[in-house]
């Protein structure tokens, strides 16, 4: 299967780590021309000169850019320049005690992880329309299928982004342009380290507290291990594809059997 992106230029939210940056990577081997952001330029610049040494033929530009608010999200779109390829990447988790969330965390977690892909996939979305194509592709998480207790807020924000993705798919219905969500499971970066590590003893190594994570706490992983950054991308870059050109308003998952159900 050969996926060429050749000529479509696309942007990464929170692509200076971790999944982000993988799939960032991902798009930019399969020839699109890429935005890396993040909130710095110091971490926007440093991906953008990693991938460039990973890629050879790598096109990539870094733009800082707080996509949480208006003006920074203006700014990443007016850098960027015609836009075919949005992934709604940036998001935050933690675990915090359901009775403790207060309503400005609520509304932290909403303006982060909902809010910042509205905005963008309002800012972005007419310019593919117009042109008849694109794609928008929101990263949501098996947490939005399976509402973690240690976490609710986080879940119930992934939720909603899947009721985004399908709605701005019906927004775009028969345009040429698909939206979807990918459904990620438990993912080995570094800020899920730091949160395994909050559930599990923090003197275990890595292998046994990443072990004792799922054996704990994601029991019905099929995979019954954390998925790598790569094995997400894979399913980005495909879906960035003209050759998943039938699959729009979707919830796509990458969650290692994780959601224990046919469908999500």
């Amino acid at each position: 299967m050969q996926i060429d992106l050749s000529g479509r230029t696309a942007v990464v939210t929170g692509s200076t780590a971790g999944i982000g940056f993988a799939i960032a990577r991902g798009l930019a081997a399969a020839g699109a021309r890429v935005v890396v952001n993040g909130r710095s330029e110091e971490t926007a610049d440093a991906a953008a000169r990693r991938i460039r040494e990973e890629v050879a033929t790598a096109s990539i530009l870094s733009v800082a850019a707080d996509v949480t608010t208006e003006d920074g999200a203006q700014r990443l779109v007016d850098e960027a320049g015609d836009v075919d390829v949005l992934v709604n990447n940036l998001g935050i988790f933690g675990a915090t005690p359901a009775l403790e969330i207060g309503d400005e965390e609520w509304r932290r977690y909403f303006d982060v992880n909902v809010l910042a892909a509205v905005r963008l996939t309002r800012l972005l979305l007419p310019g593919m329309m117009g042109r008849g194509w694109g794609r928008v592709l929101n990263i949501a998480s098996d947490s939005a299928v399976v509402i973690p207790a240690e976490m609710i807020h986080y879940g119930v924000s992934k939720t909603a982004l899947l009721g985004v993705s399908r709605g701005f798919a019906k927004a775009a219905a028969g345009t040429g342009v698909t939206v979807n969500s990918v459904i990620a499971g438990p993912t080995h970066t570094g800020g899920v380290e730091d949160f395994v590590y909050e559930l599990v003893d923090r003197d275990l190594p890595w292998d046994e507290a990443q072990r004792e994570f799922m054996r704990s706490h994601r029991p019905q992983s099929l995979l019954q291990r954390l998925i790598e950054p790569e094995e997400i991308a894979n399913m980005v870059v495909y879906l960035a594809s003209p050759l998943a050109s039938a699959t729009t308003g979707g919830a796509v998952r990458v969650d290692g059997g994780y959601v224990d159900a046919i469908l999500p």
